[in-house]
């Protein structure tokens, strides 16, 4: 009787426990029947979404997809190809102003080196491209979108893992971006902690993780995560950073690991070209002089393409496909555009005025007059003046600040002595007034020889020629010491219009030959003065009396005359 009793109790609670689990079963399938439904509901949703299309952005049309395609940057584009597309890709760190085509350029080169049989990127490696400026990071490293970090048990969405107690492993875009290129726009932003993670992994070439969750010899861990724990996660690419910033601003760590490109400003007629394309595939009409327009107030391609586009829509708004100067001048009025900077060589020579260069940075080179006046001072003792130069400036360098008193002055310094010393000139005798025009932050000793020659043009009343631009710093002994930027101010001279650049003799380099510009490299400034006036004065004997006339030979071949001062 006892075991019947037991029995109906045993399957009464098996009839109790089979509903309860049959419910809750039923309640399992109601459930995901919902959640199917809901999922189905926002498929349809995103499916809508993705119907809606705006037409694509004239910048998208205009981006560079060839090599091609890229203006300018000539030099830049072939150290980033012997760079990259080589048996022994190297990380590059490239240079430059935005808008001219760092991005474009580095993905393209990409796509040449996978086509290269000698290259060791295959054809499905990877292009990672990140913002320097977006890349947060948790410090209790929850999160890392670079790096990589592991996701815990305790943090919410663990999942099964969590469930289970296991650590997960997160790549970041080193990782993602293995046997590939991690591009990493304006890296001069990185997290200084974020820099030296990066710095490790490029020595390392690989990710190594950590946890507390993490033990050696817990079998329930996967063999893959063991795996990754023990060995790293695999990040053997190639870092291509870009920057705006000068090199003096970047990690000098990063900078000695990488090969540094500079790209230089787009010229004036690289942003006229920058501007039929864009309006090409626009489909607009320019009218005369827009083109020329454009490149007088957009300093890159982003800039021109994009006030093509808006005086394009105001062209299609009013019903037409031209695009006017009125459009044009429009844009750039309500836009607040300023004018490029490019200063253009005279044509007649003149006294007292010399095209000196300058570089900024280490990229981009100008042209930047220097002119002189010089009076007889009245009672024998002279004045100087020098005007348009930093007299002082105070920079800040890793928490320093320093202030330093500008070379430009002591070149002057140095022309005064070598003026008496080499050509027997004594400019006590002068009201000299140096200036550089435009209020140009002037500073280095490279304008040496040009403040010389001004100087000297201006005594001797002798004409410049135009066409002419120079470099160089002078020493007391009147010898052209070698500066930076040689090739970049070249290339300025040569875009300015001159048709002979001076520089020192210790920065000749054989790629000068093939430049469309006469190069004439110099050891001194007698070379320089002769060269360009013709015979040398006469130089006084050093015990004579400075404030006694001066007898010169003239240079001009209109004036064989002897000119007494």
């Amino acid at each position: 009787m006892i075991l019947i009793i037991m029995g109906v109790i045993q399957f009464f609670f098996s009839v109790v426990i089979g509903m309860y689990f049959l419910s809750q079963l039923k309640k399992q399938n109601g459930n995901k029947g919902e959640v199917n439904r809901d999922s189905m509901f926002e498929v349809e949703k995103l499916r809508h979404l993705r119907e809606i299309k705006l037409t694509e952005p004239l910048s998208e049309k205009t981006r560079p997809k060839e090599m091609k395609d890229i203006v300018g940057q000539e030099e830049g584009i072939r150290a980033l190809r012997a760079a990259l597309c080589g048996p022994n890709p190297q990380h590059v760190l490239i240079y430059g102003p935005p808008g001219i085509g760092k991005t474009a350029a580095a993905r393209i080169i990409l796509e040449e080196a996978k086509k290269t049989t000698m290259s060791p990127f295959s054809d499905k490696a990877k292009f990672i491209e990140m913002d320097a400026t977006t890349l947060r990071f948790d410090e209790r490293n929850i999160a890392d979108p670079l790096i990589g970090s592991v996701h815990d048990p305790i943090y919410q969405g663990a999942g099964s893992y969590g469930n289970a107690g296991i650590p997960q492993p997160k790549p970041g875009a080193v990782t993602k971006a293995h046997g590939g290129v991690l591009f990493l726009d304006e890296i001069g932003e990185l997290h200084p902690i974020q820099m030296n993670k990066l710095l490790k992994v490029l020595e390392d070439r690989k990710v190594m993780l950590e946890s507390a969750y993490y033990q050696k010899g817990d079998r329930n861990i996967p063999i893959h995560i063991h795996d990754i724990f023990t060995n790293g996660l695999p990040a053997d690419f190639r870092l291509v950073g870009a920057t705006t910033r000068s090199p003096e601003d970047i990690s000098p760590a990063l900078r000695s690991r990488c090969i540094e490109i500079y790209f230089r400003p787009l010229t004036a007629n690289e942003v006229i070209a920058i501007t039929k394309n864009a309006a090409i595939k626009g489909a607009f009409d320019l009218s005369e002089g827009v083109d020329e327009l454009v490149a007088q107030y957009a300093s890159n391609g982003r800039d021109a393409v994009n006030i093509v586009q808006i005086a394009g829509s105001l062209a299609c708004i009013e019903k037409r496909r031209v695009i006017t100067v009125e459009d044009i001048e429009w844009v750039i009025g309500f836009g607040k555009h300023c004018p490029r900077i490019e200063n253009r060589v005279g044509k007649t020579p003149q006294i007292g005025l010399v095209n000196g260069l300058a570089v900024y940075g280490k990229s981009q080179g100008v042209v930047m007059e220097i002119e002189v006046t010089a009076n007889k001072a009245i009672g024998g003792i002279g004045k100087l003046s020098v005007t348009g130069i930093i007299e002082q400036e105070e920079t800040s360098n890793r928490g320093q600040k320093l202030k330093r008193n500008s070379t430009a002055r002591a070149s002057v310094q140095n022309m005064l002595t070598v003026m008496w010393r080499d050509f027997g000139i004594d400019t006590s005798c002068y009201d000299l007034h140096i200036n550089f025009p435009g209020g140009m932050p002037v500073d280095g000793p490279s304008a040496g020889i040009a403040i010389f020659t001004a100087v000297f043009s201006a005594i001797m009343q002798k004409p410049v020629p135009a066409q002419i631009a120079m470099t160089g710093e002078i020493s007391i002994h009147g010898k052209v010491k070698p500066v930076g930027g040689v090739p970049a101010k070249i290339e300025a001279a040569k875009d300015a219009g001159a048709k002979i650049v001076y520089i020192p003799k210790e920065n000749k380099q054989a790629i000068f030959e093939h430049i469309d510009i006469e190069v004439r490299a110099v050891s001194d400034i007698q070379q320089v003065i002769s060269d360009i006036f013709g015979e040398l004065p006469l130089k006084l004997p050093k015990e004579s009396n400075t404030t006694e006339s001066v007898t010169m030979l003239t240079a001009s071949p209109l004036l064989q005359t002897q000119e007494n001062f």
